[in-house]
């Protein structure tokens, strides 16, 4: 195992009826105005905001909202949200929605907080944040991860770039979690946040050395349950029980606990999906779903006793002939899950199919974005990318 640091210093209050303790706890954490940031009309059609408002409104905060945020949040909202910001003297942000919304809301913070640069620079890593407004959220959607984690991912709509910035002085205050606010999902957007769950923990699976058995076990044991209940809501959405463990799961999943031990993880499918994201605006859980297939399989060779361990441990596989018929197997058996739940395995199902040009724009943005190499289980370079895509852009 390797030396790690672990830090989660999010408070969660999970359970039916808590958006009702919004005002309370944001009051405690000192705010004088809070911008509530959610994303489409659901938020307000259910009523949802307004029992956000009702609950500042009784604990005396201030508030102002911003709605309108979309899948692969949109570098213009940002700009807008810190505009309306500085004129309100917003001094603490509540996001109410999903990964989305969080993401919104944490690059709003960075752009509060430094109003005299450009946020868009921490993205283009150009510089590192100094400081954070302080953010909460009310979840509504299972997935990202985004309420306990560092992570944040930007689109700019402009240059077609999705771009992350991960750092601890964005982990939200506190995170509140009724999985009741989860049920009225289409079950495609549920999937794909079972999706992007699983592979939060995946991408810190399969990697090169530095495992410790006890994070093994942790992260297997929610991959078995994530799987185990998103099969339940796909037949049953509004099972509070399988709503309950994938809303925890997500905010296990991401959090960094996963993780302990080990090299830091692969994440080439994730930085894979996100040129995905920017050319094409597809669902991020589903962009996984449909090139993760294809990365397993020009891997594994690399990395096959976590392929194998995988497959036996997690899929249920029976040991073949050899460990690569094993791997193998499990690669399989992940694909008849995907289909199961309703998820892409490939660019066609996915309703893409980029042409060479755009697979090498993306191969190259993916290389630029990481850096020039991207992964764990196989370091990926330009030339491994592009094979990757044309992987799934032929299944």
């Amino acid at each position: 195992m390797f030396g790690f640091e672990y830090y989660s210093p999010t408070k969660v209050i999970f359970g039916k009826g808590t958006e009702n303790q919004a005002g309370e706890l944001v009051k405690a954490y000192g705010a004088k105005k809070v911008l509530i940031h959610y994303g489409g009309k659901s938020a307000v059609k259910s009523g949802l905001i307004d029992r956000v408002k009702a609950s500042l409104d009784a604990a005396g905060v201030a508030h102002v909202e911003l709605g309108g945020v979309v899948p692969n949040p949109h570098l213009s909202k940002v700009r807008e949200g810190i505009a309306l910001g500085k004129k309100e003297g917003i001094d603490f942000i509540l996001a109410v929605g999903g990964g989305s919304t969080i993401d919104s809301s944490k690059a709003i913070s960075y752009g509060l907080a430094e109003p005299e640069k450009d946020v868009w620079e921490l993205f283009e890593k150009k510089r590192t944040a100094q400081k954070f407004l302080p953010i909460a959220s009310v979840l509504t959607i299972a997935a990202a991860g985004s309420e306990t984690s560092n992570s944040c991912v930007i689109t700019n709509e402009e240059t077609k770039e999705k771009r992350s910035y991960n750092d601890d002085i964005a982990r939200p205050k506190f995170a509140i979690m009724n999985p009741e606010l989860t049920m009225t999902l289409p079950d495609y957007q549920t999937e794909s946040g079972c999706t992007d769950i699983m592979m939060h923990t995946m991408e810190r699976y399969f990697t090169q050395g530095g495992n410790m058995e006890i994070t093994d076990e942790i992260a297997e044991g929610l991959l078995r349950t994530v799987m185990k209940y998103a099969k339940i809501l796909h037949h049953d959405p509004t099972n509070y029980e399988a709503r309950a463990e994938i809303m925890w799961s997500g905010s296990l999943a991401h959090n960094g606990l996963t993780g302990c031990g080990n090299d830091g993880g692969d994440f080439a499918s994730h930085m894979l999906e996100h040129e995905m994201g920017g050319m094409f605006d597809v669902t991020h859980g589903a962009g996984l779903a449909a090139i993760w297939p294809s990365w397993a399989r020009y891997v594994y060779k690399n990395c096959l006793p976590r392929f194998v361990r995988y497959a036996t441990h997690v899929m249920g596989v029976t040991p073949g002939e050899t460990d690569e018929k094993t791997a193998l197997k499990g690669i399989e058996a992940m694909e008849d899950f995907y289909h199961e739940i309703g998820m892409p395995v490939n660019f066609k199902e996915l309703g893409i199919a980029p042409t060479d040009e755009q697979i090498k724009e993306m191969a190259d943005s993916c290389a630029r974005a990481s850096g020039g190499h991207k992964g764990s289980a196989k370091d990926l370079y330009p030339e491994d990318m592009i094979a990757i895509y044309r992987m799934a852009n032929q299944e």
